[in-house]
C-alpha cells in the first residue's frame, strides 16, 4: 500500500510545474542583418520587398520607410509611408524592459528617434498611438504616451508578429485585460490627397527592421 502511493504522490509532482518556473519566452524578433532588434538601437521600417499599391485615382511602386505628415492643419503629425528613401529612424520599447530584446506578441511602444523631431508640432509627442477620431479609417498618429501601461494608455501599445517571411505591426494590446479594444493589423490606407497612412486595416503592410547607421 505504502508502495502505492508513493508512485501516485511521484506521478502527480512530475506532472506539475516546478515552483518559480516560467512559460519559454517568444521568440526575438531580428533585424536585416539577422542581429535581435534592441530597444536602445535605432531603425527604420521598410518593406519587407517593393510593391504596387491603389490609391483612389492611381497606383504606385513602394519601396521607401515611414515618416511624419499632417494631415490638413492640424497636430499631432501622422504616421505615413513615403515612396523610396528610408524615411525617418524609430525606436521600439517594450512593456517589461529589463533585458532590452523585442520579442514576438509583446506590449510595446514605438516612437520616432529624438533625431526625427518636428517643429510643425513641437509640443506633440513622437510616440505612436491610434486616432479614434479619424474621419474615415482609424489612422496611426503621433503624441501618445511612452510607457504607464493601463486604461488611461491602451490606445499607445503596439505588437511585432511573424508574417509570412517577415514581420507585420498589429494592435491588440494585453495591458488592460479589462479593456474592449479591437484587435487588427497595421497596413496602408491611402487618402484622397494619395497620402500613404499607416492605419488598422484587413491587409497588413509586411515589413523588415534596419537598423541605423
Amino acid at each position: 500500500m505504502k508502495n502505492k502511493m508513493l508512485a501516485l504522490l511521484l506521478l502527480f509532482t512530475s506532472s506539475q510545474p516546478l515552483l518559480g518556473s516560467t512559460e519559454a519566452s517568444p521568440d526575438q524578433v531580428l533585424d536585416t542583418l539577422g542581429k535581435n532588434l534592441r530597444s536602445d538601437a535605432n531603425y527604420y521600417i521598410i518593406p519587407a520587398k517593393p510593391f504596387t499599391i491603389c490609391g483612389f485615382v492611381s497606383c504606385f511602386n513602394i519601396s521607401g520607410g515611414i515618416t511624419l505628415e499632417t494631415t490638413g492643419e492640424s497636430c499631432p503629425l501622422d504616421v505615413v509611408v513615403v515612396k523610396q528613401n528610408l524615411g525617418l529612424p524609430l525606436r521600439f520599447t517594450p512593456v517589461n524592459n529589463k533585458k532590452g530584446v523585442i520579442r514576438f506578441s509583446t506590449d510595446l511602444n514605438i516612437m520616432f528617434a529624438h533625431d526625427a523631431y518636428d517643429s510643425r508640432c513641437p509640443h506633440n509627442s513622437l510616440v505612436w498611438k491610434i486616432d479614434l477620431f479619424s474621419k474615415e479609417e482609424t489612422l496611426i498618429t503621433t503624441d501618445g504616451v511612452l510607457g504607464n501601461p493601463g486604461s488611461h494608455t491602451i490606445d499607445n501599445w503596439f505588437k511585432i508578429e511573424k508574417y509570412e517571411d517577415a514581420y507585420k505591426l498589429v494592435y491588440c494590446p494585453n495591458v488592460c485585460p479589462s479593456c474592449n479594444h479591437v484587435c487588427k493589423d497595421i497596413g496602408i490606407y491611402v487618402d484622397k490627397t494619395r497620402e500613404m497612412h499607416l492605419a488598422l486595416i484587413d491587409v497588413p503592410f509586411k515589413v523588415k527592421f534596419q537598423r541605423t547607421r
